[in-house]
């Protein structure tokens, strides 16, 4: 077990430093500081000693030259079990220094300001922090690396019990590394989008990005001959399935999670309360509005009860005690929403295998990346984040739409954004009728939609992710029903398929926006 006796501690973000310090003083090890570090110990009555004063060497260059030192380093990377590098340091007067408690210059949050120069983010890269920090988690045989303040109390508690042990070290040796590893990520992704004027691209040249594994492990993949893992991305915090907590039910799969995204992303965009049903990645059936949630969650079951069965439902609301009956009258695979009453918890408690998921958030999800993994490469996009404008639509036909018709469309656009391409969604009052999706024509998944919703379909409204190439489209619709069409235009046989639409009285709408999902 190494002992310590000497911490140097210089941090950017000092939430809990102090804390930490004074139980370090408190157990008799000595404390070497710097700079602003320093002063709050001091402030806080925590003695320390500067790393100038060790040295015999001032801090220079504004700062960029503290501890890049042979007394610091030689105190960190000495191996305690070498005769050479203790004859060394008896040599050169260099001290042990057994704990190492640095975290790094906010390079991120410099960059992430309006006006930042390129100077301003030179000057936010750390230097002699992350020699600290790998020096620190290369010696972790006789030295503590200390990175993340969440990990205060645990070192303290084991230096109490004995238990900061080899292996405990390592532990915090491998976060260090990854610490550093995504800090170096950061500085290479934000000068490598940087054109000569300094203005930002889109998209760097070099594009580097760190995932952690959870703490969860999947039985295997989509097929039981795969192993699978699932890897949390920490820049998108609050937006991950990773941040939801299983309240019951056996291990999430690995099918589970993508379907549970699925799920989730869409119920997310639903303003009003509503409930998705997905299968495979696809929604089955959605509803929104219109009365109780228990109420709302029949109807997203009743447009397809025979694929919702074993499927995924996601809520944007607390799940009510009378849902909750509901759902466990028959098989769910995952229940996943932002809170769950307690009557509900007692009532799925029972379903021993339905997996409760507690969502961080129902907002909607803006911004961000999406990445889609191909042989040989990864493709990176924006998220689609995009809401339609009713007011950015413009009707083609001659006759425009009704009231309800709007309404209908508006809500069967949202949902056709999730569905998997070609994308179709007969929509009324509310609820999905049928849903045509992943056909490699519009014609065949307006057949599936239209063969899911028979009769009920017959005045709904229709939503297509992408353009009617040719009319025989619409004319599919008519012959099952729809009154109303919502669709981006921008075919070059638009006037065809307007041509048809006034033809079948239908009434068309253009977004000048489509939503490929593939």
């Amino acid at each position: 077990m190494a002992s310590i006796q000497q911490a140097l501690i210089s941090v950017s973000d000092k939430t809990g430093v102090a804390d930490f310090a004074k139980a370090l003083a408190e157990r008799g090890v000595s404390i070497l500081s710097t700079g602003g570090t320093a002063k709050l110990l001091r402030e806080q009555g925590i003695a320390c000693r500067d790393v100038s004063d060790y040295t015999g060497f001032p801090e220079m260059m504004d700062g960029r030259v503290k501890t890049l030192n042979p007394k610091v380093h030689g105190g960190i990377l000495a191996r305690r079990d070498n005769e050479g590098d203790l004859a060394s340091m008896a040599e050169h007067d260099i001290e042990r220094i057994d704990l190492v408690c640095v975290n790094l210059y906010p390079f991120r949050e410099a960059v992430g300001k309006d006006g930042c120069t390129i100077e301003d983010a030179i000057e936010n890269i750390d230097i002699g922090g992350p020699c600290m920090v790998r020096a620190s988690a290369k010696n972790h045989r006789f030295d503590t690396i200390v990175v993340d303040q969440a990990d205060y109390d645990m070192v303290l508690e084991a230096m109490g019990d004995n238990t900061l042990d080899e292996s405990r070290r390592r532990a915090l040796a491998v976060k260090a590394f990854a610490h550093t590893a995504a800090y170096d990520g950061a500085i290479a992704n934000h000068f490598s989008a940087l054109n000569e004027d300094g203005s930002k691209r889109d998209f760097p040249d070099i594009f580097t990005r760190q995932f952690i594994k959870t703490a969860d492990k999947l039985r295997y993949g989509e097929n039981p001959h795969q192993a699978g893992a699932f890897y949390a991305d920490p820049e998108d915090e609050g937006l991950s399935l990773a941040d939801c907590p299983v309240l019951q039910g056996k291990a999430i799969s690995y099918n589970n999670i993508g379907d549970s995204d699925a799920a989730f992303a869409l119920v997310r965009d639903l303003g009003d309360e509503a409930v998705v049903i997905v299968k495979h990645a696809n929604p089955c059936g959605v509803a929104m509005g219109g009365g109780t949630q228990a109420e709302i969650y029949e109807r997203a079951r009743a447009a397809d009860s025979v694929s919702a069965f074993g499927g995924i439902a996601a809520f944007n609301r607390e799940l009510t005690e009378a849902t909750a009956k509901l759902i466990a009258e028959t098989f769910m695979e995952v229940v996943i929403a932002p809170g769950f009453s307690d009557g509900a918890r007692a009532v799925l408690k029972e379903r021993k295998n339905l997996r409760l998921m507690l969502a961080p958030s129902a907002a909607p999800v803006t911004g961000g990346l999406e990445f889609k993994r191909v042989n040989g490469g990864l493709l990176v996009q924006q998220r689609d984040a995009h809401i339609l404008d009713r007011d950015a639509c413009k009707v083609s036909t001659r006759r425009a739409p009704t009231k309800q018709e709007w309404t209908d469309m508006l809500f069967a656009w949202s949902i056709a954004k999730h569905v998997k391409s070609n994308a179709i969604v007969f929509a009324k009052d509310g609820t999905t009728l049928g849903i045509g999706a992943g056909q490699m024509n519009r014609v065949n998944s307006t057949r599936i939609a239209a063969h899911h919703g028979g009769e009920a379909i017959k005045g709904s409204a229709v939503a297509s992710d992408a353009f009617f190439p040719f009319r025989d489209g619409i004319d599919a619709l008519a012959e099952a029903g729809a009154t109303a069409v919502i669709q981006p235009g921008g075919s070059i046989r638009d006037e065809e398929v307007i041509a048809a639409a006034n033809e079948q009285n239908i009434a068309m709408v253009f977004t000048g926006i489509r939503h490929f999902r593939h």
